[in-house]
């Protein structure tokens, strides 16, 4: 007889539900991030996370939600980035924009799971238009809360366009010289522009 554990059928008790709702989550990040949005299915997702595909769908529902709902937890340290935005002198905000938003991507722990949502992103419309929605709902109308200027959210996504096309070019096509550059050197050129985008006249 196996030493598995046989996957679990229908609704888990109440008092399972918070960690068998997280176990999904986690097993998406990680199928997604090894499949990209495509390969994936809502029964690979369910036989990572060990439950019936049944328990994917009544948590989350269409594997469109189940990539969503991946992407708003992987993605919660960058939507930090507001906090950067606020905390400090307007005249620096480029700098500390510049230095937050790399530092998320200079971290393994949080540039791994950004690297799957960035790599579905590109591959296939649907999860493109999951990270859209994130990107502005969740991070550009803070950003430009805290900017209090006029044209606050062009001026973000100016910002953000500029960052999130250095991340790509440096983390996920890993074009040299850029992917081997020293960080203090990127911020150093990087920062005034992000300054110019987000508080220029």
């Amino acid at each position: 007889m196996s030493g598995t554990t046989p996957r679990r059928r229908g609704r888990p008790p109440r008092t399972e539900s918070a960690g068998t709702r997280d176990r999904i989550l986690t097993a998406a990040r990680e199928v997604f991030s090894a499949r990209g949005y495509e390969k994936t299915s809502v029964r690979a997702i369910a036989k990572a996370a060990e439950v019936d595909p049944a328990l994917v769908h009544h948590y989350f529902g269409s594997k469109e939600e189940v990539f969503e709902a991946a992407v708003e937890v992987a993605f919660a340290p960058a939507l930090n980035a507001s906090d950067a935005v606020a905390d400090g002198p307007l005249d620096g905000v480029g700098e500390r924009l510049t230095r937050f938003v790399l530092g998320v991507w200079e971290n393994p722990a949080t540039r791994t799971p950004l690297l799957a949502i960035v790599r579905s992103a590109v591959d296939n419309d649907t999860a493109a238009a999951v990270f859209r929605r994130l990107i502005a709902a969740q991070l550009m109308r803070r950003i430009a809360a805290a900017l209090d200027l006029p044209d606050a959210e062009l001026r973000a996504e100016l910002a953000a366009a500029q960052l999130v096309g250095t991340a790509m070019m440096r983390y996920v096509i890993r074009l040299e010289p850029l992917a081997s550059a020293d960080l203090e050197q990127l911020v150093a050129r990087l920062a005034p522009v992000v300054q110019h985008h987000l508080t220029a006249a």
